[in-house]
C-alpha cells in the first residue's frame, strides 16, 4: 500500500524534523516498518477467512476494529477529541464521505483477494503515490514539476500495459487506487488524530455492518460464526487494522517524511511476492513489463520528491 488506512493525515500531521536521538529513531525505524510490514501480509488473513464472503469479511473488520478503537481511545482518555469531532458538522460530513471511500476499499481489496487478484491490488497500491499527486494537481491546483510529470507518463504507460496484460480494464488497481487516493484527500481537510479519525469512520459504517452481520446470520444461518477457527480470525481483523495504525502513527513522528516515503512501498512489495510465490497467480510478460515501468516511475517519483525535500531542509 501506499499510505495505508489513516496514514494520509498522520503523515499530514507529521513534523518537518525530528530528533537525532538515535534510540527514538530505531524505535521509529522499528515502529514503522513492523507497520508496513503487517500491512504487507494482511492479504494472507483475508485469504484465510475468504469463505466468509467479502461483504462479511468488511462488515465484521469494520465492527471489531470499531470495539477495539473504542477501547483504546478509552485506555488514552481521547473521548474529549472524538466529542469535538462529532459536534463538528462540517467535518462530520467529510468523515461520512471518507468512510463511504474507506468502506468501499476494503470491501474491493478483500474481493480482490478472494478472487485471485492481489497482484492487480499491489499495483493498485503501487500506483497510489502518482494518483495523490494526480489529484493535487486536478483538485488543488498544485503544480507538478517535470520529473512528476514524467513519473505519471510513465505510469500512464505501465496501466495501459497491465490492461494488455489482464486482457480487460485493471479496474481493481485503478479502483484501489482512486478510492484511496480520494480518502487520503479528504481525511487531510479534517485535521483530526489517525484514531480517533478511524474510530469515527468505523463509527458511521458499524451500524452498517452490525445489521448485514444479523441478516447473514437470520438467513443463512452461523455459518463461519459457529467455527471456533474462523471466528477468532474474523475478530483478528479488527487488530490487524488498528496495530498496524498505532505502529505507523508512533512511527512516522520519529522519522523522515523521506524515510517514511521509502518504506511505503514495502507493503505492495510483499504483496507482489505473496501474489506469486503463496497464491500461485500468474505474472505473464506483459504485465511484468507494466510492473518494471511503473517501478520505474517511482523511482523517478522518489527522487524528486528526496531532491525536494533536501531543499527545504537546506
Amino acid at each position: 500500500m501506499s499510505l495505508p488506512e489513516q496514514a494520509p493525515d498522520v503523515v499530514a500531521q507529521a513534523p518537518r524534523s525530528v530528533g537525532v536521538d538515535p534510540r527514538e529513531t530505531r524505535n521509529g525505524v522499528v515502529a514503522a516498518l513492523s507497520a508496513y510490514l503487517l500491512w504487507g501480509v494482511l492479504p494472507i488473513l483475508f485469504h484465510l477467512v475468504e469463505e466468509a464472503g467479502a461483504v462479511l469479511i468488511v462488515a465484521e473488520r469494520t465492527l471489531w476494529s470499531f470495539l477495539l478503537l473504542a477501547v483504546i481511545i478509552a485506555a488514552r482518555g481521547g473521548f474529549g477529541e472524538v466529542r469535538k469531532l462529532l459536534g463538528d458538522g462540517r467535518r462530520m460530513g467529510v468523515v461520512a464521505l471518507s468512510s463511504i471511500l474507506l468502506a468501499g476499499n476494503w470491501l474491493l481489496y478483500v474481493w480482490a483477494i478472494a478472487t485471485g487478484q492481489v497482484l492487480e491490488a499491489s499495483f493498485g497500491y503501487f500506483i497510489n503515490p502518482l494518483v495523490n499527486v494526480a489529484i493535487g494537481v486536478i483538485f488543488l491546483g498544485e503544480r507538478q514539476n517535470r520529473l512528476q510529470g514524467i513519473a505519471i507518463g510513465i505510469a500512464t504507460v505501465a496501466i495501459l500495459i497491465q490492461a494488455l496484460g489482464l486482457g480487460n480494464f485493471p479496474f481493481v488497481a485503478l479502483g484501489l487506487a482512486l478510492t484511496f487516493g480520494f480518502y487520503g484527500f479528504l481525511r487531510k481537510t479534517v485535521q483530526t488524530g489517525p484514531v480517533t479519525g478511524l474510530f469515527a469512520e468505523t463509527m458511521m459504517v458499524a451500524p452498517f455492518a452490525l445489521a448485514f452481520i444479523a441478516y447473514d446470520v437470520t438467513t443463512r444461518g452461523m455459518g463461519v460464526h459457529s467455527d471456533p477457527g474462523m471466528l477468532v480470525l474474523l475478530l483478528l481483523t479488527g487488530p490487524a487494522t488498528a496495530i498496524p495504525l498505532l505502529l505507523f502513527a508512533y512511527g512516522v513522528r520519529r522519522l523522515r517524511l523521506t524515510t517514511i516515503g521509502m518504506f511505503q512501498y514495502l507493503s505492495p512489495s510483499i504483496q507482489f511476492v505473496l501474489a506469486i510465490t503463496l497464491f500461485g497467480e500468474e505474472l505473464n510478460g506483459l504485465r511484468l513489463v507494466s510492473f518494471a515501468l511503473i517501478w520505474l516511475s517511482l523511482a523517478v517519483f522518489s527522487w524528486d520528491s528526496f531532491r525536494q525535500r533536501r531543499r527545504v531542509v537546506a
